[in-house]
């Protein structure tokens, strides 16, 4: 029989996405749905709890995420090299708990020293999370794990839907009770992700490599991306950080819109992130994602910063065209930096090489905040002009970067454990984005019909 006849029809591709099969990806799959709906409450109302509720002055929470963020920047590689050497689920759950307690310790801020501290431990555990997963994505799964990483991230998104619609309430009420509320409801839900994970088996720590510990911290081109992927990734922080404190401040639309945003731009993720993702399947694909990220990214900074000094009609309808516009070049920036970030990192270290990918999301975190406070709201609008041209700079600086990662000498030494995993003669496909399998019926068969 033809091999192509093994291809799943489309409604198996249709359930599975929706659905996960029972087993290790759905125990990801729903712990990442509870790990962020926690994330909704925060993600959509973190920073009006410190200025609204706490009172502390907005420059002072961009100092102190700046400051969070810095010392993150190299959790995440060193948890990622434990993941691989110690096994990933123990190390990831333990992050979740850090990251639970942390969280909780919000509720105790009363001034800038207790922030810096609350937060920095949550953003440090939160980047080593993020670093410990990865191999249990890349491990459960299947052929194409940029796909299931873009599943879970449509996950994500319903979950901060969710949280968003709680979130719009506190913001509406804005009393100290209810952000502490929402504060309360974040740590919960980060020990409840912990706790459905347990079922998930353990996963066997990679053996141990020749030659140097560190290969990603060797790998130069793979540095670089990481660098514009950091750059890019500032606009993470562009709807959850300016986007709330420029409605509220400088725009005469109501301030409930400050979830309106958000769960726009989570509905367009979950319908489309799967299938952006598909589309990009190799690194040369993903810088081109790059691209068309930067350029949406600019659009929408230029129709952001138009919703000033304009009637309350006009700021909302400003405001949700640029949301469209700006997380369709989310879903291009994410599909680009799966496809990246996987493709170029062997499979025995991957934690560490998106341990190091994820310094990219860790130069965001120290960063972006204050960036876009300084530029967005202490500039005005001259500032959102600065953000848009600095984000499609950086989509265009993305393609020419890849080349030369993937023809010039590359880390991606060979996995010891590949004569065990690959057939002598058979091409070893972790660099290119494809599958290692070199049978193309594997290939319609293992792919998975879900992206995370």
């Amino acid at each position: 029989m033809p091999h192509h006849t093994e291809r799943p029809s489309p409604p198996t591709r249709t359930r599975d996405r929706l659905s996960p099969p029972a087993g290790p990806r759905r125990v990801l799959a729903v712990s990442n749905f509870v790990y962020t709906v926690g994330s909704g409450l925060y993600l959509t109302a973190g920073v009006l709890y410190f200025t609204q509720a706490v009172r502390l002055p907005p420059a002072q929470v961009g100092l102190g995420l700046g400051i969070a963020g810095c010392l993150s920047l190299a959790v995440g590689i060193a948890v990622g090299h434990l993941a691989d050497r110690v096994g990933a689920r123990g190390v990831y759950l333990v992050t979740l708990l850090v990251q639970a307690l942390a969280t909780a310790g919000f509720l105790a801020v009363d001034g800038f020293l207790s922030f810096v501290a609350a937060v920095s431990a949550a953003t440090g555990a939160k980047a080593a999370g993020l670093a410990a997963r990865s191999p249990l994505v890349r491990r459960h799964g299947g052929e194409r794990p940029q796909e299931f990483r873009a599943y879970l991230r449509s996950v994500s998104n319903v979950g901060i839907s969710l949280g968003a619609l709680a979130a719009g309430w506190a913001v509406q009420s804005g009393t100290r009770t209810a952000y502490q509320l929402l504060v309360a409801g974040n740590a919960v839900a980060l020990a409840a992700a912990a706790a459905v994970l347990l079922p998930l088996p353990p996963l066997a720590p990679a053996p141990r490599e020749t030659g140097p510990r560190w290969i990603a911290l060797r790998d130069r081109p793979y540095l670089l991306l990481t660098f514009l992927d950091g750059v890019m990734a500032v606009q993470f922080k562009v709807l959850t950080v300016a986007v709330p404190l420029w409605l509220v401040g400088f725009t005469s639309a109501p301030d409930w819109l400050v979830s309106g945003t958000m769960l726009t731009g989570t509905v367009i993720v979950v319908a489309f992130q799967v299938r952006a993702s598909r589309a990009v399947v190799s690194p040369a694909a993903g810088g081109r994602a790059y691209r068309r990220a930067g350029v949406a990214f600019l659009a929408a900074c230029v129709l952001i910063s138009l919703s000033a000094g304009v009637p309350a009609w006009a700021a909302v309808t400003l405001l949700l065209i640029a949301v469209v516009i700006h997380t369709v070049g989310e879903l291009w920036h994410s599909a680009g930096g799966f496809e990246v970030s996987f493709a170029l990192a062997p499979e025995h270290a991957t934690g560490q090489y998106l341990g190091v990918f994820g310094l990219g999301a860790g130069l965001a975190e120290a960063f972006g905040p204050g960036l876009l406070i300084a530029l967005c709201i202490g500039w005005g609008r001259p500032g959102w002009y600065v953000v848009g041209a600095l984000f499609a700079v950086t989509g265009l600086a993305v393609p020419p970067a890849i080349r030369r990662a993937r023809r010039g000498p590359r880390a991606d030494r060979p996995d010891p454990t590949a004569a065990e995993k690959t057939p002598a003669g058979e091409p070893d496909g972790c660099h290119d984005g494809r599958p290692r399998s070199a049978t193309p019926a594997m290939t319609i068969v293992g792919r998975p019909s879900g992206g995370a």
